[in-house]
């Protein structure tokens, strides 16, 4: 199982220093959280059940692609992530270019996490229509994968629609970068089954996490698809080699972690955690 980090949890002063850190002592991947926006008045939440946002409107963005972009050349190994991308929010063109460039540039180390978005207020916001986001996500994925795999393209669909166009370069990574499916709605899982090379979920317990996992594996077995090769990542605790044997049991291929309680001492809580777990790069 590998070990990727969630720098949605630091204080963007350090994700430079953090990840060049992680790269060296042998993490697998780091996770930027993305928004396009934070309206003043916000509602819902990505935890299902939860109708308080977990994040104040003044909370630190960035655009994810740059960001990462930045970190692919301060690092050589580490995988770039979005934690997730709220794709539905843009056209597929801007999307599908961003993933390109940022999977160029880093020589193939871009995993694209997606999800259909929690944050009513974002989309009217940017004046779509909340209501259909989960059409509009699947749209702008079928599209971005044609871009990046296809040599000419032309799409007329619900909501993009555009004669042929080719998109050059393609992706190092083949057929496309992984598109990993964020949430754990019913809808998001059953996107996760149908589009994706995998699912990330919240911070699970091993308990809580099993019935989720269970279902994905019924729905990919319903599309003829197999858990083979199909990623699943999520955030969890854990405090030993047993505990991260346990994660990989039930299905488990990443776990995200934030080993550190502030951010001045995280370079400190990534050292004892590859320790730990014996990480090497």
């Amino acid at each position: 199982m590998d070990f990727g980090l969630a720098l949605g949890r630091l204080n963007p002063a350090v994700y430079r220093e953090v990840t060049c850190e992680a790269d060296r002592l042998g993490f697998e991947s780091v996770w930027l959280p993305e928004h396009l926006v934070l309206p003043r008045k916000m509602s819902r939440s990505p935890r299902p059940g939860e109708t308080h946002p977990p994040v104040p409107p003044d909370v630190p963005v960035f655009d994810a692609f740059t960001y990462l972009g930045f970190l692919a050349g301060a690092t050589e190994r580490i995988r770039l992530a979005t934690h997730v991308y709220n794709i539905g929010l843009r056209h597929p063109f801007v999307a599908a270019r961003a993933v390109q460039t940022l999977d160029l540039v880093s020589g193939g180390r871009a995993i694209f996490g997606v999800g259909a978005s929690w944050l009513e207020e974002e989309w009217v916001a940017a004046q779509l229509d909340f209501a259909t986001r989960g059409r509009r996500v699947d749209e702008c994925i079928e599209v971005c994968k044609r871009l990046w795999s296809e040599r000419e393209v032309a799409h007329h669909g619900e909501f993009f629609s555009f004669d042929t166009v080719l998109f050059e370069p393609k992706p190092i990574q083949k057929p496309w970068p992984p598109i990993l499916v964020g949430g754990e709605s019913p809808a998001a899982l059953r996107r996760a089954a149908a589009h994706g090379d995998g699912w990330v979920g919240i911070t699970h317990t091993v308990e809580s996490a099993a019935p989720q996992i269970a279902t994905l594996r019924a729905l990919l077995t319903e599309r003829g698809r197999s858990m083979d090769g199909f990623e699943i990542v999520l955030g969890g605790p854990v405090e030993s080699p047993d505990d991260a044997q346990r994660w990989s049991e039930i299905g488990v291929t990443r776990l995200i972690v934030s080993p550190w309680r502030r951010s001045a001492e995280a370079v400190a809580g990534l050292r004892d955690f590859a320790e730990r777990f014996g990480l090497s790069p």
